[in-house]
């Protein structure tokens, strides 16, 4: 099986386009270009759960649990 020629290449990609048009390839590109951002933006927060678990076992500070220890302390 030898490769496609050139010419080959060019017919395909003229057919492609007759069929699809312009508008319809660039708004599946963008698409395609947001649903990589979105799966890198998702490997970037699956770093971080180690961070969050940290974070959510110390005791938070709000000023209602000040109050509160206030008023078991009274």
């Amino acid at each position: 099986m030898h490769a496609p020629s050139i010419w080959g290449i060019l017919i395909v990609a003229v057919v492609v386009i007759l069929l699809f048009g312009r508008g319809k390839i660039s708004g599946m590109m963008g698409e395609v270009a947001s649903g990589i951002k979105a799966f890198q933006k998702g490997m970037r927060d699956d770093d971080k759960p180690s961070e969050r678990i940290e974070t959510a076992n110390q005791p938070q500070h709000t000023s209602e649990t000040r109050e509160t220890e206030k008023n078991r302390d009274a």
